[in-house]
C-alpha cells in the first residue's frame, strides 16, 4: 500500500465557498459552457481597472528601483499615509498601522497575534468566509451572531451579547458588509463598543468597501471614530475602493488604550513573514491623499447594474432581496429552498450562470424554510439583465 502524505486535521476544517463553486464551474467551461460569473469580488474581471493613481505610482518604483525589501511594519510614507487618511476620517488615539499584503493577510497577522487555541471570535452571520477559515485553522472557534433581513441586515444585539463568555477575545465588524451590501447604523455600531469596553474585547472592524457607496445621501460610519476609548483593528485597502485586488496591498489601524503588548505580537508576526510588496506600498499615499476621481464613474455603472438586477428580482415569484446600498453584493432570499448549495449548482448546470449559496457565508434561515444566494453585480449591464432573466425561468421551473 503507497504511503501517504496526509493534510493536518485543522485543514480539513478550511471552506471557502466563493471559490469552492469554481470547481464545478471549471468543469462546465472545460465542457465548452457560457458561464455568466455573478460569484467572485474581481472588479477586473469586467470593465473596471486598477485606478490610474496606483497604476502610475507602482510603475514609478519599478523603474526607480524600489524593489527591495521593506520595514516589516511598511514604508514609512505608506504607513504615515494610512494614519493620516484614519484621522481624516475621525479616528483617535492611534498607536499604530501596518501594512500587509491584503486585507486578507492583515486579518489573518490579527487573529493570529490574538488567540490562543480554544478562544472564540464573534462573527457576523452572514459572514465572510475568510474569518472562519483563519479562525478554524487557529483551533479556535467562530461563534456566529445574527444579522436581522427583517432589519435591513442590522446585527441582533441580543444575540450578540449572549454569546460572550470567558474565552470570547473579539467581535468582527463587517462595514459595509460582504455578503449582503448593507451597512451597520450608528445605534448597532455604537452597542457594539458598548459590549466590546465591558467585556474587554478587541473589535476587528473591515471596511474595506467604505468608499463604494450606491446612493446619495448614504454613508459609512467609522466604528473607531465613534470613541477612542475601544480598543479597535481597522482594516482596509487598495483592493475594492481603488480597484486593485491583485496587486494585495491592504493594511490595518490599530486605535484603543490597551493595544499595547496586541501590537508588539503584531509585530513579530510582520517581522517573521519579511514584508508586503515594497513597488506597491509607493500607491498607498497618492491614492489616500489624491481626490477619488476614478469613483463616481464607478459608483454610476455599479448602480445602473444593481437597479437592473433588483428590478428583476422584484419580479421573479419566491426571490427577495434587501437593495444594497455599498459595496457590490446582493443577497436574495429563496422561498421553500431549503438546500441553496443544491439550488446554485443545479442553477450552474442548467443555466451557466454562477452564483454561491448563503449557506457559503455561514447563514441559514432561522426559521429553516428559505434558502439565499450571492450575486456580484460587477459584470456589465447586458451581463447581468441576462443573467437574473435565467435565474427567474430556473427559478419558476425549480419551484
Amino acid at each position: 500500500m503507497p504511503k501517504v502524505i496526509q493534510s493536518s486535521l485543522l485543514s480539513h476544517n478550511i471552506r471557502y465557498a466563493i471559490r469552492d463553486v469554481v470547481v464545478l464551474a471549471n468543469q462546465l467551461k472545460a465542457q465548452g459552457r457560457e458561464l455568466l460569473s455573478l460569484n467572485i469580488g474581481d472588479p477586473n474581471k469586467f470593465d473596471f481597472t486598477l485606478c490610474e493613481t496606483a497604476q502610475r505610482a507602482i510603475v514609478e518604483a519599478v523603474t526607480h528601483g524600489e524593489c527591495g525589501y521593506a520595514p516589516s511594519l511598511g514604508l514609512p510614507s505608506a504607513v504615515d499615509a494610512i494614519i493620516r487618511d484614519a484621522n481624516r476620517k475621525g479616528v483617535r488615539n492611534v498607536i499604530g498601522a501596518f501594512t500587509a499584503n491584503g486585507a486578507s493577510e492583515a486579518i489573518d497577522i490579527c487573529l493570529t497575534a490574538l488567540l490562543n487555541p480554544g478562544d472564540n471570535v464573534l462573527i457576523p452571520s452572514p459572514t465572510y468566509p475568510l474569518y472562519t477559515a483563519v479562525i478554524g485553522k487557529l483551533a479556535c472557534e467562530a461563534r456566529t451572531y445574527i444579522l436581522d433581513e427583517k432589519a435591513a441586515w442590522q446585527p441582533n444585539i441580543e444575540t450578540l451579547a449572549a454569546l460572550i463568555d470567558e474565552r470570547t477575545r473579539a467581535i468582527v465588524v463587517i462595514n459595509p458588509n460582504n455578503p449582503t451590501g448593507m451597512l451597520y447604523d450608528r445605534h448597532s455600531l455604537e452597542a457594539i463598543i458598548d459590549l466590546a469596553k465591558t467585556h474587554n474585547l478587541l473589535i476587528l472592524n473591515d471596511e474595506i468597501y467604505d468608499e463604494i457607496l450606491l446612493d446619495e445621501g448614504v454613508s459609512c460610519t467609522h466604528l473607531a471614530s465613534l470613541d477612542s476609548e475601544v480598543n479597535v483593528v481597522t482594516f482596509n485597502g487598495l483592493s475594492k475602493n481603488f480597484m486593485g485586488p491583485g496587486i494585495r496591498m491592504g493594511w490595518g489601524v490599530l486605535s484603543g488604550p490597551d493595544l499595547e503588548d496586541f501590537y508588539e505580537g503584531v509585530q513579530r508576526i510582520l517581522r517573521a513573514r519579511l514584508c508586503a510588496s515594497r513597488p506597491v506600498q509607493h500607491a498607498i499615499a497618492p491614492c489616500l491623499d489624491g481626490e477619488r476621481e476614478h469613483l463616481p464613474p464607478i459608483i454610476d455603472r455599479l448602480r445602473a447594474r444593481r437597479d437592473a438586477a433588483m428590478s428583476r428580482i422584484v419580479e421573479t415569484p419566491g426571490l427577495h432581496c434587501v437593495t444594497p446600498k455599498a459595496a457590490f453584493y446582493g443577497f436574495v432570499r429563496m422561498d421553500g429552498v431549503v438546500d441553496d448549495a443544491a439550488w446554485c449548482r443545479q442553477l450552474m448546470i442548467d443555466t451557466g450562470v454562477v452564483v454561491v449559496p448563503g449557506s457559503g457565508f455561514d447563514y441559514r434561515d432561522p426559521r429553516g424554510k428559505d434558502g439565499y444566494f450571492r450575486f456580484v453585480f460587477l459584470p456589465p449591464l447586458a451581463t447581468v439583465e441576462r443573467a437574473f432573466d435565467l435565474i427567474r425561468d430556473f427559478s419558476g421551473r425549480y419551484r
